[in-house]
């Protein structure tokens, strides 16, 4: 008979800094290693933006050799009930799951599940996990160890993520494209690179990680007036502490197109997992209303992801046609929810 695993919980945010050194050995252990499980992007969005209380479920097994983290934190819902959800939802992390190592689902899942059913558990009423890449066991799992309980659980598509799965030359690229996106995009790029003064660079060690971050959110903020809204001091106090914790590890791609000294568009991506990650963008399209400069950066981007060896180009949540005219495939995130009591379910506001 199998020993029951170990279950520690850490209700501040101290558990974060407790489980440093240990927290990426086992995120590269489980099905669920994204950047935006890792350890520097968790504590970063808990310290920027974490609302509620963090409860950080940890799993050891009888060696004490730490198998799991479920990072969670508990809040209030509009209609009064009390939800776990995971730590990064919603809108700045693309991909989320529990941190299971390989092979350890079962027995890390079903200890959690007796626990939120235990009197030693915290008080919840509903589970509310988005942003699950479709493949996860944990939209298996977790919804028929819901079910034993009585319990209700829903899945729903999130998101779609277009990927592109990169050949090992740019020719094969531009073959894998519809005719017509490959000649339009053959077409942009001979017209822009007509242009005097067009270059592009990516930030390294030569720049003012600052000054090119503040350039990219000043692109950002103009490219739609839905991003200049969503971009409120909070929201940009995010982006800086991310970039630097990002850059610092090794992960940030941040990509600018210029004309001369002047900044045209830009991309914020990471580089995690031989993949590159289209973080966010912005574009200055008022000043160069015919240069076409997000797509040309974005072919600049593939083209140097394929240099470079990567495997995938990952376009991230949203359907914007001009990810499909690049050759994104779709991929799907969903939301598990679970409610403790039988009954319907209902999303969260």
């Amino acid at each position: 008979m199998l020993s029951a695993l170990s279950i520690h919980t850490y209700h501040d945010p101290t558990g974060f800094d407790a489980l440093a050194e240990e927290w990426n050995r086992i995120l590269h252990r489980s099905f669920a290693d994204t950047i935006f499980l890792t350890h520097e992007f968790q504590r970063t969005w808990w310290r920027c933006l974490g609302t509620g209380e963090p409860l950080i479920i940890t799993f050891r097994d009888e060696r004490g050799d730490l198998v799991g983290i479920i990072p969670l934190y508990a809040t209030l819902t509009p209609q009064g009930e009390q939800a776990l959800a995971t730590v990064g939802c919603t809108e700045v992390a693309d991909y989320l799951d529990f941190i299971v190592v390989r092979g350890w689902e079962d027995r890390v899942y079903s200890a959690l599940v007796e626990f939120l059913a235990g009197e030693h558990g915290p008080a919840w009423d509903l589970l509310d996990l988005c942003n699950i890449p479709q493949d996860s066991p944990t939209l298996s799992i977790l919804p028929a160890l819901a079910q034993t309980r009585g319990w209700h659980s829903s899945i729903t598509r999130d998101d779609v993520c277009p990927i592109v799965r990169l050949p090992s030359t740019w020719e094969e690229y531009l073959e894998q494209l519809d005719k017509k996106d490959r000649h339009e995009l053959r077409r942009k790029l001979r017209r822009a690179e007509a242009v005097a003064g067009l270059h592009w660079y990516i930030v390294g060690a030569e720049h003012n990680l600052e000054k090119e971050v503040e350039d990219f959110l000043a692109l950002m903020a103009a490219s739609t007036p839905d991003k200049a809204a969503f971009l409120t001091p909070q929201m940009r106090h995010f982006f800086r502490q991310l970039a630097r914790t990002v850059y610092d590890a090794g992960w940030l791609q941040l990509m600018f197109l210029a004309v001369g000294e002047r900044k045209a568009a830009a991309y914020m991506n990471f580089v995690y997992n031989n993949r590159v990650m289209v973080y966010n963008s912005g574009l200055d399209w008022q000043s160069f209303p015919q240069l076409g400069a997000g797509i040309v950066l974005t072919a600049y981007a593939i083209r140097h992801a394929i240099e470079q060896g990567y495997t995938l180009f990952d376009f991230m949540q949203g359907d914007e046609r001009y990810k499909y005219q690049f050759g994104g495939q779709d991929v799907e995130v969903r939301r598990l929810i679970i409610r403790k009591a039988g009954g319907r379910v209902t999303l969260p506001k």
